[in-house]
């Protein structure tokens, strides 16, 4: 077969099989199953696969997603989430739009911890979106915040998606990771700007209320007790991994151990709350290692029938500029990011996208924290964001869709003026990568 040919036959399988119920990553195992028969020679072909396969579940940079997903859960499970968002929500004051803010100030910090977008969008819509609709706050400044910030799970390390993303462009993992950071902080500057915005052009949208007046001596205190223990995890996870201290891996060890040393402080941690949080990482771990074993060995695959050359060749000879030819990528990804999830939509683009950035001279670190963003656009991008939907189950009843969409508008106009910044000044990701 010629590239194109190899190219079709494979992802019609994947297709089909997709198309008739079988989960993502069994839909690609299967492709590469008959494409290993038909393109390595029968059962040797399948026994080379398989040990490629597993050889890849062994990889030591797979360590820390059950870690950062453990840790996730212990923090969601032992109630730790909930303590540092009452302290931010204490600390906040009269601000205009109070809510709005603390939704952003601690939703980014959970999300941080959580690594999971659309488990930090249920948390935070079930939890927040009452109480401030209660408190006479319109739709759009309470579902768009949780909406944005839920995002920012999978840019600001620790991000399981991310260590996965890494793993499967084979880069390294500690930069992917670093490089998230000052995109994401930017991020939730932008959201925040953004509430700022609506509350100075319609007050009425976040009304302003009572708060009890708490002195600056508690203050300090609150933050010292449930703000500091938690954000110095991070922080410290961070730190490490920059200054070369400890791996990636070993950084998600001390991570998951901080949590569960704070929970103990605390009193918060119990075996019920252990257990749940182990079964929780464990099941995302094992799909996550299952997508690992379908995607590396399609991406061998790949490779041996040659469509990734023949694609890759293909691309480049339409002589388009990087940066035009940067934008069809994002556009490829936004489009799938309205109908399919963040571990599938990389399991397809992951094995194209990244040789062909190399092959435009693209920073592989930046390409990655670029995708994440378009990924996490994706999330949110009506009509079949994810997110919108974890939204719609979470809401108050009543709440339309319309307005889901309306809300999110503003903050993905964020995430992409995010991107333009980043295509502008690409040194905002690889500034910090380069200190390590």
């Amino acid at each position: 077969m010629v590239w194109h040919e190899s190219l079709l036959f494979l992802l019609s399988i994947v297709l089909v099989l997709m198309l008739i119920g079988a989960p993502v990553a069994l839909a690609f195992i299967g492709a590469n199953l008959v494409g290993a028969w038909y393109f390595m020679g029968g059962s040797a072909g399948l026994t080379q696969l398989l040990n490629n396969g597993f050889g890849a579940l062994s990889s030591f940079s797979l360590v820390p997603i059950p870690l950062f997903l453990l840790m996730g859960e212990l923090f969601f499970r032992t109630g730790l989430g909930m303590r540092m968002f009452n302290a931010i929500d204490h600390l906040m004051g009269r601000v205009p739009g109070r809510l709005s803010y603390v939704t952003v100030v601690g939703g980014t910090a959970f999300s941080t911890l959580s690594g999971s977008s659309m488990g930090s969008t249920a948390l935070l819509g079930s939890l927040l979106v009452p109480e401030m609709e209660r408190r006479g706050y319109k739709k759009y400044m309470s579902i768009g915040p949780i909406l944005g910030t839920g995002g920012l799970a999978i840019i600001i390390p620790p991000s399981a998606i991310g260590v996965l993303l890494a793993t499967l462009a084979k880069i390294d993992i500690g930069d992917v990771l670093i490089g998230g950071i000052v995109p994401g902080i930017l991020l939730a500057g932008l959201y925040m700007l953004t509430i700022w915005l609506k509350t100075k052009l319609n007050p009425s949208a976040a009304p302003a209320y009572d708060v009890e007046s708490v002195p600056l001596a508690q203050k300090l205190m609150i933050f010292m007790r449930d703000i500091l223990p938690m954000l110095s995890v991070i922080v410290i996870i961070v730190v490490m991994m920059l200054t070369g201290f400890a791996t990636p891996s070993e950084s998600a060890a001390f991570g998951a151990l901080g949590v569960i040393v704070l929970a103990l402080v605390f009193g918060e941690l119990s075996v019920e709350s252990f257990k749940l949080s182990v079964v929780g990482a464990l099941k995302v771990t094992l799909m996550a290692y299952l997508i690992v074993f379908g995607s590396a060995t399609f991406s061998q695959l790949l490779a041996f029938s040659g469509a990734s050359s023949g694609l890759i060749h293909w691309a480049t000879s339409f002589d388009l500029p990087p940066l035009l030819m940067l934008a069809c990528m994002l556009l490829v990804l936004l489009v799938l990011g309205t109908f399919m999830e963040a571990i599938s939509i990389m399991m397809i683009t992951v094995p194209f996208f990244f040789p062909l950035a190399q092959s435009m001279g693209f920073d592989l670190v930046w390409f990655s924290v670029i995708t994440l963003i378009a990924l996490e656009i994706g999330f949110s991008t009506p009509p079949l964001g994810l997110n919108l939907f974890v939204m719609k189950g979470v809401a108050p009843p009543g709440t339309t869709m319309q307005e889901i969409y309306l809300a999110a508008i503003p903050y993905i106009v964020c995430s992409i003026l995010l991107v333009l910044l980043l295509v502008a000044f690409p040194s905002l990701v690889t500034w910090l990568p380069s200190l390590s």
